[in-house]
């Protein structure tokens, strides 16, 4: 089988979110009077949806678990492009990729309406054949249950796709959808991880992912 989709993460893939995630969930730990945690912190704890970062920052309080994410859902909503921005190379290998006839897509764990405004806010123009974020019913990564439905629309057989993320939750994902795995080094999370849960390939800069499609990827030769 050949690439003809790449399936990416947002958060840690396309866009480095992670200043804008913190500042709104110390925030919202401050007016629990909770303590905060420095950015850098949020790199682990991050990646499994809203919900579960709440229940780590708040791990010693979690009765204000549901009220923490709350509030901080409520201030993002509006605070999500403040200090954000796409990793460098990403808008013109994401330009590359469409004229080449690659399908793209995005899939996260952050809120549908925050995903589709951080990616149409940073990728303008950019065809993407499918955005979608954290949607009620639909269980959140690494269940395969949205990728798989987002290749089901689209016609397009999974072992088609490949899947681009910087964290477990994302590898485990793709192999449990039969998609192709591929780490992104840039990200959030360690080149131990990624390796350790499943990654075929590690790309070191955006670029590199356009030497990938339309190619077999045998994982054997990774």
């Amino acid at each position: 089988m050949t690439t003809r989709a790449i399936l990416f993460d947002l958060d840690g893939t396309l866009v480095d979110t992670l200043a804008d995630i913190s500042d709104a969930m110390n925030r919202s730990l401050r007016l629990h009077g909770l303590g905060e945690y420095p950015a850098d912190a949020y790199r682990t704890f991050v990646g499994n949806g809203a919900k579960v970062l709440s229940r780590r920052v708040t791990k010693d309080c979690p009765a204000l678990a549901e009220s923490v994410r709350q509030e901080y859902q409520r201030w993002y909503q509006s605070h999500s492009l403040v200090r954000s921005r796409p990793y460098a190379g990403m808008p013109e290998t994401l330009r590359a990729l469409r004229e080449a006839g690659a399908i793209l897509c995005v899939l996260s764990n952050k809120p549908d309406a925050d995903t589709r405004l951080v990616v149409s806010n940073f990728f303008p123009g950019i065809d993407f054949a499918a955005v979608r974020g954290q949607l009620p019913g639909v269980p959140v990564k690494p269940d395969p249950a949205a990728a798989l439905a987002m290749a089901d629309e689209l016609g397009i057989a999974p072992c088609d796709f490949l899947y681009l993320g910087d964290t477990a939750v994302d590898m485990t994902c793709a192999v449990a959808a039969g998609m192709r795995p591929v780490g992104a080094l840039w990200g959030f999370r360690t080149t131990e991880e990624l390796t350790g849960s499943g990654a075929a390939v590690l790309l070191r800069q955006p670029g590199d992912l356009f030497s990938l499609f339309g190619k077999h990827l045998d994982e054997n030769k990774y």
